[in-house]
Order: C-alpha cells, then sequence, then structure tokens
C-alpha cells in the first residue's frame, strides 16, 4: 500500500468499514486503470519451477503481486494476498490446480480485499492470517480462520502450520508496516527450495512504510529475522516496486556496484513487452543491494549520519517516504 494513505486516514476515522472498504476498492481499481488502461495487467503472469515446489505469480491491480504456491505431487495449492478472486480462479482452473488455501500477509485491501469474493466463489478454504481486521471483510459462514497469529509473541514461530499442502513452514510475525502483518517461509521437505511471501515488510532493494510500527520493529523484522534465512532463499513480495527503490538505494550507495548491476536487470525486465515480473529475489541479494537491509554497513551509516543501526534505518525510511529520483 503506497501513496493514498493520507486520504485513507481521513475517510476511515469518519465513515463505517463497510464505506470505508468500498472507498479503498474502488481508489484502487480507478488507479489500476488509470496507470494500465485496457491492457489490463501490469506484467505478464510468470512461473518459478522447482522441483517439489511452483509458484506461479499472478499481477495484480496497478503494481500487486499474487501467488500460487502448488505441491507438485498433489497439484494441491494454496494463494497468497488474493485481491483479484478471477484472476486466481482462472489461473487454477487452467492449470488444473486443487485450490485449498489461502495466505494473508496483511489486512490492507490490496492483499486482503478479495477474501469474502473468493470464499464465495469457492467455499470451504482454509484461510491463514495474523490480523482479524480482516474478518470483517470476508465474514461468511464457510470462513475457517484457523489460526490468529497476532496473539503469538513476535518471534519466529518453530512450528509447523499443518495443513493440507505437504510443506513445513515458519511463520513470522513482522509487525510494523501493519501491526498483524507476518510472512510465510516455505521449504520442501528436504529444505533443499526455500521461499519467502513477505508481503509489505521485504521488497526488492526496499521495505514497506511504518504505518504502525516503529524502526526498532523493522530493524527486528529485516535484520533479526528475514536476514536470518539462508542467502538461498527466494523472496516472493507484495508489488513491483524494484526500480524505485533501487533509485533510492543507489542515492544512498552511489558506488554500489550490486545496486547498478541489479537497476540494469530490472530495467531489462521492465522494458520487455509485456513487462516480466523482477520478484524473486533472494536474501543473498537482498543483503548487497537493500539500505535497509544494509544499515550496519558503514557506506549506509555515514549516508545517514549516525552508526546506531536503530536510527539508521528510522532515518532511511524517513527520507524514502518524501524521495524522489532524478533519473
Amino acid at each position: 500500500m503506497g501513496g493514498w494513505q493520507s486520504m485513507f486516514g481521513v475517510i476511515s476515522g469518519r465513515l463505517p468499514n463497510c464505506v470505508t472498504q468500498a472507498a479503498v476498492a474502488t481508489y484502487f481499481r480507478v488507479s489500476a486503470f488509470r496507470k494500465l488502461g485496457f491492457r489490463g495487467t501490469h506484467s505478464i503472469q510468470t512461473r518459478q519451477q522447482g522441483e517439489k515446489m511452483q509458484i506461479q505469480i499472478l499481477p495484480a491491480l496497478s503494481d500487486n503481486y499474487m501467488y500460487l504456491l502448488v505441491d507438485e505431487k498433489s497439484k494441491e495449492t494454496a494463494v497468497v494476498d488474493p485481491v483479484e478472486p478471477d484472476t486466481v480462479l482462472r489461473a487454477i482452473k487452467d492449470a488444473g490446480l486443487n485450490l485449498t488455501t489461502v495466505l494473508i500477509t496483511h489486512h490492507h485491501w490490496d492483499h486482503a480485499g478479495g477474501n469474502k469474493a473468493l470464499l464465495a466463489k469457492a467455499p470451504g478454504l482454509t484461510v491463514l492470517g495474523g490480523d482479524s481486521r480482516y474478518l470483517y471483510i470476508y465474514k461468511s459462514s464457510s470462513l475457517y480462520f484457523s489460526v490468529c497469529l497476532s496473539s503469538i509473541h513476535p518471534v519466529i514461530l518453530q512450528v509447523s502450520i499443518q495443513y493440507t499442502l505437504s510443506y513445513f513452514r515458519l511463520v513470522f510475525t513482522t509487525p510494523c508496516h501493519t501491526s498483524g502483518h507476518i510472512c510465510y517461509y516455505v521449504t520442501d521437505e528436504n529444505q533443499k527450495e526455500r521461499i519467502v511471501f513477505t508481503g509489505d515488510t521485504l521488497f526488492l532493494g526496499g521495505c514497506g512504510r511504518f504505518f504502525e510500527g516503529t524502526a526498532e520493529q523493522m530493524f527486528t523484522a529485516l535484520i533479526e529475522k528475514l536476514s536470518a534465512l539462508p542467502d538461498i532463499t527466494k523472496v516472493y513480495s507484495g508489488h513491483e516496486y524494484a526500480l524505485q527503490n533501487l533509485a533510492y538505494g543507489e542515492h544512498v550507495e552511489p558506488e554500489n556496484q550490486y545496486i547498478k548491476d541489479k537497476i540494469q536487470w530490472c530495467r531489462a525486465q521492465r522494458e520487455s513487452v509485456p513487462p516480466i515480473p523482477t520478484v524473486p529475489s533472494t536474501i543473498a541479494e537482498e543483503k548487497l543491494i537493500n539500505p535497509f537491509m544494509r544499515v550496519q554497513k558503514p557506506a549506509v551509516q555515514a549516508h545517514a549520519k549516525s552508526t546506531d543501526d536503530i536510527e539508521v534505518m528510522r532515518a532511511l525510511r524517513t527520507e524514502k517516504d518524501n524521495f524522489k529520483s532524478k533519473k
């Protein structure tokens, strides 16, 4: 969720939830049409094929991503942040998959706003998430809300969420962008394939705004939790923000060649016809190109004029909130 927060803040405190959500939905749909016109999508759908797992990338709205997580053996499938249910169900039908599970990273409409319609069209799905605020969006007798993770202490949960998909999972509570934000870390049974769905906590080259949290919380999420994942872990974030983020990264570290190279690669992806998603990145890449993952590096600290990790995180986010690329 990006630059509409001022409008949302004005209306959300004065109107009933149903009216607020309708206004937000209209805003996102109009914004997508203004940006994309009748083309209808910001990127081509792509598929990342693993030995045991398949990820299908489904573009949505003006810059969102939804994801299908597919068990190659059983064809059972989870969908992450299905804001456009018709797109999801069409992809499920075309590929002959069995949708069983919905994974929600946070309550913002552009991630959770499709839940009610999806459950109406595909009753009986298991829905996992970390914030009770989106229950009002998908009030439905068919809803099985199996766990509300916001009540759990914000550490890595050393447990497996057991449901129909056969993978081991760690669920990260990552409050900051929203107080109930969570990330999903997924591996196969042999832990050879590793992926993480980060919603609006970690983007390629950036991080989410601190709408409901603090620099301390984002430091915990990025440096203490996500950075601790294996370097090979593929990062699937909630938006196509790569070039905007990397422009800021180059502003922070103008001599960082990794950032320059990644900008060229991302630009080639986005200038393709149709544009190709820049996701996924990897944890290893983020440690090289993402200033919010590099708050302990001397060059980033010099830019922020502080050697305190939390203050660096705070200074970067404050500057990024108002940053305009000169290129």
